[in-house]
């Protein structure tokens, strides 16, 4: 394995040649992007470990994830919250029905519309992803303290891509900050 200076993140005179700004002249962020690739490796890594047990993946969890949360999401919208494709949903979709994690029902209104909800055995999974991910968000936040919490509400939500109307991103952008720690 190659030792890696963290401390004098430099890149070679070809790398620095090729690469972009998002403004001239201001440097790339190196420091929040490796923060947020950690980060994101290991709050996904909890649950990625208890999922291997049931032979499922991160795909499975995000599905899962947004199907619990939001009861009776129609495989459409789940589509574009994912922003995935159909053949990309049907083999994670089907699992999660075979074995029992998700119920599909038709629309009230309109039978073509699939609608998702998650089984008490399904819930149950995700409660269970949830806690281990809570646990790692609530360590992380006792360091910083609670004005530290809604600064880094405000630039995860800041991050996202609001130029795309998202029905369940939208939801959770009204939602107010008590209900959001449920």
């Amino acid at each position: 394995m190659t030792d890696i200076n963290f401390s004098s993140p430099t890149l070679s005179p070809e790398l620095r040649a090729a690469e972009p700004s998002a403004t001239a002249g201001e440097p790339l962020r190196w420091d929040i992007i490796e923060l947020l690739f950690f980060a994101y490796r290991d709050f996904v890594g909890d649950a990625d470990h208890e999922l291997e047990a049931f032979g499922f993946g991160r795909a499975h969890h995000r599905v899962m994830h947004f199907v619990t949360r939001y009861p009776g999401l129609k495989v459409a919208d789940l589509l574009d919250v994912l922003r995935i494709t159909k053949q990309s949903l049907g083999r994670v979709l089907k699992q999660l029905l075979d074995e029992g994690y998700i119920v599909q029902k038709t629309g009230n209104n309109d039978r073509r519309q699939r609608l998702l909800f998650a089984t008490p055995k399904g819930e149950a999974l995700v409660a269970k992803l949830a806690g281990l991910q809570t646990r790692r968000i609530d360590h992380a936040l006792e360091q910083i303290g609670p004005a530290g919490a809604e600064k880094v509400r405000q630039f995860l939500r800041a991050m996202i891509d609001r130029d795309d109307p998202d029905k369940v991103l939208e939801a959770i952008f009204k939602t107010p900050v008590a209900a959001a720690k449920e």
